[in-house]
């Protein structure tokens, strides 16, 4: 499945609550999802550290679709490799301050 497929996907399951939710009240299930990422990753088994990535894309691409942007279009900004030095590994000397 596509990123654009997943996008599609996912509004087409929640479109309605989601739209009625808005972006602000969605950003906060969306961190609280990140959240319980972080713990899956500390202490979670495979299966739940799986669950939780899927529930944040999720979150993130529902995100993405009350903003108006199509989450490929936003990964393409990766497409050429690091978008700071435009190599794949990356050849920064130190990291950038945000991706």
């Amino acid at each position: 499945m596509t990123l654009s497929e997943f996008q599609d996907l996912i509004d087409a399951t929640y479109h309605a609550k989601d739209s009625a939710r808005g972006a602000d009240r969605t950003f906060l299930w969306f961190v609280e999802e990140v959240g319980e990422l972080a713990e899956a990753i500390r202490h979670g088994t495979d299966a739940e550290r799986k669950a939780e990535f899927a529930d944040v894309l999720a979150w993130l691409t529902t995100l993405a679709t009350l903003t108006g942007i199509r989450i490929e279009e936003a990964a393409s900004k990766y497409a050429g490799g690091c978008p700071r030095c435009h190599r794949i590994p990356c050849a920064c000397a130190e990291p950038p301050a945000s991706r």
